[in-house]
């Protein structure tokens, strides 16, 4: 598939998507505070998506070809180690899902416990409040070491084009809907984690909280959580009175686009320990 055609696929996917979870969230918010509605809603819409496109801007010019670029340079070539294995295609691209979407999980939890990580990835968490932008809120430079990351192990794993295509649309996705501010039925809530993650469980790893900000990492899978004991149910304040946001900025900072830009240079401060 031609990259252009690619990067419409992905922007229509993304429309629509950005569209349906607007909706619901206008017809059945989680919580209602004052970050997320009125003047407050708004600056920090206007922050988040001008991150978006700064950052889509930003990578379209570093890396044109992004993931499924990568994925259609190795297969020319014939790399992978699942071409190596002669693995049939269609199980090529289950296993290729699987494995990104675990790399996707260990980038995160790198970017919490790598100190020059953390200072870019904390733009994504000083935002206090969590909706659909929340979910499209990150530097630059983490969009770049993202795609560098992804990049390289679809092409160690020589993961077939349509699968990387499918990833990177289910990724950005359920970027929104776990970040969405969305009141689902406990019910299906609870179903829903069997197997992915939902916004109350991952709004868990927004909050103020240290020992809650590193719990929850996932953004489609529940597995890797529960794997590797990251996993809490439910914030200890309850999700209703949970403090978003980190500890060191509680004013109104985060909904400003050149303080977020810039927060990565800004001196280090200490990240709270403690549970």
């Amino acid at each position: 598939m031609p990259v252009p055609s690619e990067a419409f696929v992905r922007l229509a996917a993304f429309l629509v998507v950005f569209a349906a979870l607007a909706a619901f969230e206008l017809w059945s918010p989680r919580l209602e505070r004052d970050e997320l509605r009125g003047a407050w809603k708004s600056r920090r819409w206007a922050t988040n998506l001008s991150l978006l496109v700064v950052s889509s801007l930003v990578l379209r010019v570093a890396f044109p070809a992004a993931a499924v670029g990568a994925a259609l340079w190795a297969e020319a070539r014939g790399w992978g180690l699942l071409r190596r294995l002669d693995v049939d295609p269609a199980l090529a691209g289950i296993v290729s899902f699987v494995i990104l979407d675990f790399a996707v999980w260990l980038e995160h939890v790198a970017s919490h416990k790598v100190p020059v990580l953390w200072r870019i990835h904390r733009v994504h968490h000083v935002d206090q409040a969590v909706d659909i932008t929340t979910g499209l809120r990150f530097h630059p430079f983490e969009i770049l070491l993202s795609m560098v990351w992804k990049a390289a192990v679809v092409v160690a794993l020589g993961a077939p084009v349509l699968s990387v295509l499918a990833f990177e649309i289910v990724l950005n996705a359920t970027s929104m809907f776990s970040h969405a501010n969305l009141r689902l039925p406990a019910r299906i809530d609870r179903l829903l984690r069997a197997v992915f993650v939902t916004p109350d469980m991952h709004r868990v790893h927004h909050s103020v909280v240290p020992a809650e900000t590193d719990s929850n990492y996932g953004f489609n899978f529940v597995f890797w959580d529960r794997l590797f004991r990251t996993y809490r149910e439910r914030p200890a304040a309850g999700h209703d009175a949970v403090e978003i946001g980190l500890a060191e900025w509680r004013g109104g900072e985060s909904s400003r686009l050149g303080w977020s830009l810039a927060l990565p240079f800004r001196r280090a401060q200490k990240k709270p320990t403690g549970k």
